[in-house]
């Protein structure tokens, strides 16, 4: 049975920093994409960062690039993401996705989510 697990949110001030964990177990992804998401109550699931089954190639939504970084370990079937300088409008629940279609920087999801991970940040 394939399942990923997030894991590393938490409540944290505004301009601090967490570090989410996706593992995955049941099958490898170390050949697929992997993205993240994040949604918020009442609103549309939005894209946060993807990354390559390589590591070589990323993509950020607009709201987080150049505070967050994803990043993988594919020896640990594990995808990260660490998330800077942290803003109360950063607060939702990350999901993780494995397997995703990814093309030209831009990543659709699969059918395959976490069960998501709270992140709340305090002004």
């Amino acid at each position: 049975q394939v399942q990923l697990v997030e894991s590393g949110g938490g409540l944290v001030q505004a301009g601090g920093s967490l570090r989410l964990s996706c593992a995955a177990s049941g099958r490898t992804f170390s050949r697929n994409a992997m993205g993240w998401f994040r949604q918020t109550p009442g609103k549309e699931r939005e894209f946060v960062a993807a990354i390559s089954w390589s590591g070589g190639s990323t993509s950020y939504g607009d709201s987080v690039r150049g505070r967050f970084t994803i990043s993988r370990d594919n020896a640990k079937n594990t995808v990260y993401l660490r998330m800077n300088s942290l803003k109360p409008e950063d607060t939702a629940v990350y999901y993780c996705n494995a397997a995703g279609a990814y093309f030209s920087g831009n990543y659709s999801p699969s059918e395959i989510w976490g069960q998501g991970t709270q992140v709340t940040v305090s002004s």
